[in-house]
């Protein structure tokens, strides 16, 4: 799953300055699941007391699931996602992704969530081809 960059943003990215709200914009652009679901928890956190917010819905279809895959699998998209959001990106599957605190990712429940424990107790045989 490739971005659809704008001629104008390549030209920056091929003088060497590309501005992070034009990426970003790219990313809303090109992978709007993504987006949404970061979005979603993004807001979701920013409108609790909680030290985090996740997503436990799988995408609906392949081409959704791929580019939540491609906005997390990327590192400069996820940063900057993190950037955009003020918040710290975790990734255990096909579709949760969670939205941190960036003053939690110090804490237990960060350790635990990003943590090999975490992860095998978040299988399931119905994730096995997510």
């Amino acid at each position: 799953m490739s971005l659809t960059v704008p001629p104008s943003l390549l030209r920056a990215a091929e003088s060497g300055t590309v501005d992070d709200e034009a990426f970003v914009a790219c990313v809303r652009d090109s992978l709007p699941y993504a987006w949404q679901t970061v979005s979603r928890v993004a807001a979701e956190l920013e409108s609790s007391e909680a030290e985090f917010a996740d997503n436990v819905v799988p995408p609906p279809t392949e081409a959704e699931r791929g580019q939540l895959l491609r906005a997390l699998a990327s590192d400069a998209i996820r940063s900057s996602l993190e950037r955009h959001f003020g918040v710290k990106l975790a990734f255990q599957n096909c579709h949760r992704v969670a939205a941190f605190r960036l003053s939690a990712v110090d804490s237990d429940t960060y350790r635990r969530f990003v943590s090999v424990r975490g992860q095998l107790l978040n299988q399931s045989p119905e994730l096995r081809d997510c």
